[in-house]
């Protein structure tokens, strides 16, 4: 009790904290990209900020880890907290946590898995556009032969990757742009399918729940003509026992 205790003091103390870090890395990261005429100290300031953010949650994910009791059931259960170490550019995604939080406020326990999910795929396809995005221009803007010059033409181009749909009016030309495009199109690809079946899952538990009310309403009938039957009987028994009386 006393870890545990100790482990979320922690995690209170420094989500705040973390989640500005994770927007400072955000912006960290683009700046760079998105304006072409940085200097160089202004580029190694931003380098700098990235690694003492991802400095920042390395040592919190160490210290949680070692508060907590059960040390495979944390890693298992805060997968995405250690994808956000191994990965910086993840980071951000931390964010959600604070928005899937506000969404569950007064909100059933049986439906908190699929809102923290809903929340999930939703970050998930904002950061892999915005980060999709940021990458390919980095590495397409200043190829020779590249079509991706501009913020707009890399968004563009990784809707269109995401959703598998490929006009090819914009296409990578490096070796490393075309692992980003592998990279998008797969999840594309996994984040519709786990739309789909959240979507499906949520009919599904809806058909259920309006047969459980049906089979409830169909016994309650049952359950009344029976009663009325009873009754009827018993009047008629009534009736019976008076007419040989008089």
């Amino acid at each position: 009790m006393k870890e545990q205790s100790a482990q979320v003091r922690w995690e209170h103390l420094t989500q705040r904290p973390l989640m500005a870090l994770a927007v400072l890395f955000a912006v960290a990261y683009a700046v760079p990209i998105v304006d072409d005429t940085a200097g160089r100290s202004l580029t190694r300031v931003c380098t700098a900020v990235e690694w003492t953010v991802w400095g920042a949650f390395a040592v919190d994910y160490l210290v949680r880890l070692s508060l907590s009791r059960d040390r495979r059931r944390f890693v298992r259960n805060h997968w995405l907290d250690l994808c956000a170490v191994l990965l910086p550019m993840l980071q951000p995604l931390r964010l959600l946590r604070l928005v899937a939080t506000l969404l569950l406020v007064q909100r059933r326990a049986r439906m908190a898995s699929q809102i923290r999910l809903t929340t999930y795929v939703a970050g998930a396809v904002v950061g892999l556009l915005m980060f999709g995005s940021l990458a390919v221009l980095s590495v397409e803007r200043d190829s020779p032969d590249g079509n991706i010059r501009t913020l707009g033409d890399a968004v563009w181009w990784s809707f269109t990757t995401m959703t598998t749909v490929g006009y090819g009016d914009h296409a990578p030309t490096t070796g490393l742009g075309r692992i980003i495009a592998v990279g998008l199109m797969l999840s594309g690809i996994a984040l519709l399918g786990v739309v789909t079946a959240n979507i499906a899952a949520w009919f599904i538990a809806r058909f259920e729940k309006d047969d459980v009310e049906e089979r409830r309403q169909t016994e309650a009938i049952v359950a009344l003509t029976e009663e009325v039957k009873a009754l009827r009987a018993q009047v008629t028994a009534l009736q019976e026992q008076r007419s040989v009386r008089h």
